[in-house]
């Protein structure tokens, strides 16, 4: 089987990963047949551009750098300690993934402005000056994007560092307790130290994540980032700085990334993963009650965009107050009568239950044969899955684009200016199928593989083993993976703002983009609506992931 099939997945990389980013390194480094540095000493000595790299390292390094001073406390409370409400306080922890970035800052922006609801509030109590209110966005909006960007991607470094913590062997703790250490003393020597891995892995994605994001930039017009000069570049395709500069983007990231690996690695073998017994301390009183209010507070800051985001959704009449002065339900009607609504909804279903799909077969497949099979290039396969989990949705959009636009495939099935949907399904699948292959081979990885030996000693074929064993077997895994990868293929930004360029084809997140641009006063609120919208459905779909996967799925995220 694996002669079959491992073939046709090499070709599927070399066509949809190695192809594209070979025309972005070929068009970056090669001038009239020669190989030049011409492009990338432009970018280099112009200051705009200069800023703009600065801007997103800046935007990336302070954004991890907050979400690890959150986390590894976080997670360390979370594990050690039992305090009221810990159970839905591991639920309520997942709610900022539900709204991405890109549709934060539209709440955000109701709640923070200068005229915003927080300004009014401090006004009423005398606290602030309407004539000169606080700019609480810093910037022309760089705090307000650092600040999206770290609700949004804390609680996945949250999983990754709570996954890890979680495999440090307890009785390492103990024996330093038993030495005299203090708490602190052994959270600080061994236990964040054993964890090292997982920490560096789940920061590594968080910066990568933060650094490429363009949805947040996009909403408050912040120009000078490097993910906002690649998207105003789609509109110049035979522009050679602008594949420099997304060279230059991908060279960045990918060193950081193995930066980060690197870092992670060592000696941290340990001769126990778990406890045998409940070490967990029962915090009693003023204590027990400070954690709680200290988490609560933390969850309702993170919050404050989707609040923002829910009121303007039903808000008839809001100006100058604190609250809308009048709620109505009309603007949830007009996304389901507006034909960009409607069409964008419809889009992005299809989207992404066929990504869904694809990654669900190719992600099985590919776990399948790296556990199972022994092959040469096995080590190669592994790294081609894992690859676009580093690679920025906007480099492989922006990739994708220029690659498919030229001969031989311009006009084809797959040119995006043509017909966006096959290559916005297959640039969704690429950069989630990480997710399910990771979610398939920690579920093979668990599966002995005595059962399919005696289903092949009983006479059944390969084929019926996976079909009737195999794959019940791991089928909270797949169905887990699937879930994640579908919901977030539903709200993607980057590939939808980039490959998606009439309007018959807009994707969700476009559509909502879209009506942020249009002049009408009722426009900010039905995208509002559409992100209320979305952000239940994304709810949905992670609590059904984590009630398959539990604490494991911070193992999605590890690169």
């Amino acid at each position: 089987m694996k002669l079959f099939l491992l073939p046709l997945i090499v070709l599927f990389f070399i066509a949809f990963l190695l192809y594209p980013l070979g025309i972005l390194l070929g068009q970056s480094f090669f001038v009239e047949g020669r190989i030049s540095f011409d492009y990338f000493r432009i970018i280099l000595e112009n200051p705009f551009y200069r800023d703009c790299f600065i801007n997103s390292l800046m935007i990336g390094a302070w954004t991890t750098v907050i979400c690890l001073a959150i986390c590894i406390p976080l997670a360390y409370v979370f594990l050690r300690f039992n305090f009221p409400g810990k159970l839905i306080f591991n639920t309520l922890i997942l709610v900022p993934l539900i709204l991405p970035p890109f549709v934060g800052a539209i709440g955000l922006k109701q709640v923070l402005s200068r005229f915003g609801s927080l300004n009014l509030f401090l006004a009423e109590l005398g606290l602030v000056n309407l004539a000169n209110p606080p700019d609480w966005f810093g910037a022309g909006g760089f705090v307000g994007i650092i600040f999206l960007e770290v609700i949004h991607f804390f609680p996945i470094l949250f999983l990754s560092v709570q996954a890890a913590l979680a495999n440090v062997d307890p009785s390492l703790r103990d024996a330093a307790a038993n030495l005299g250490a203090t708490p602190m003393r052994i959270f600080r020597t061994v236990t964040v130290p054993l964890a090292m891995p997982g920490i560096f892995a789940g920061s590594s994605i968080v910066f990568v994540a933060s650094f490429t994001d363009l949805g947040a930039p996009l909403i408050f017009d912040f120009q000078t980032t490097v993910p906002t000069q690649i998207f105003n570049m789609i509109n110049e395709p035979d522009n050679p700085v602008g594949y420099a500069l997304v060279v230059m983007t991908l060279l960045i990231v990918s060193v950081l990334f193995i930066l980060g690996k690197k870092l992670g690695e060592g000696n941290y073998a340990m001769l126990g993963r778990s406890a045998s017994y409940d070490s967990t301390i029962h915090l009693k009183g003023a204590a027990a009650w400070l954690v709680t209010a200290a988490i609560s507070v933390l969850l309702l800051i993170a919050c404050l965009p989707h609040l923002g985001v829910i009121l303007t959704s039903f808000s008839a009449r809001w100006f100058m107050s604190v609250l809308p002065q009048e709620y109505s339900l009309q603007f949830y009607k007009e996304v389901f009568t507006l034909d960009l609504t409607t069409i964008s909804m419809r889009n992005s279903l299809f989207y992404a239950t066929c990504s869904a799909a694809l990654d669900a077969v190719l992600g099985v497949l590919i776990a399948y044969l790296l556990v199972r099979e022994k092959f040469v290039g096995k080590t190669l396969l592994d790294v081609l899955a894992m690859v676009p989990l580093a690679l920025p949705g906007l480099v492989i959009a922006f990739a994708y684009y220029v690659a498919f636009i030229r001969e031989p495939f311009g006009g084809g099935v797959l040119d995006p200016r043509q017909n966006p949907t096959l290559i916005l399904i297959i640039a969704y699948a690429i950069n989630r199928l990480p997710y399910i292959v990771r979610a398939a081979y920690a579920g093979l990885q668990q599966t002995s593989v005595s059962l399919e030996e005696a289903s092949a000693n009983l006479g059944a074929r390969p084929l019926q083993t996976i079909l009737k064993i195999t794959l019940p077997l791991i089928a909270a895994n797949i169905i887990a993976g699937t879930i994640m990868t579908f919901s977030f293929a539903m709200l993607d930004v980057s590939s939808g703002m980039v490959l998606a360029q009439e309007r018959n084809f807009f994707p969700f997140t476009k559509a909502i983009f879209e009506l942020m641009g249009r002049i009408t006063p009722t426009a900010p609120a039905i995208a509002c609506a559409m992100g209320v919208l979305a952000m239940l459905f994304l709810a949905l779909c992670l609590w059904g992931a984590s009630k398959l996967l539990g604490q494991k799925m911070g193992q999605l995220f590890k690169a």
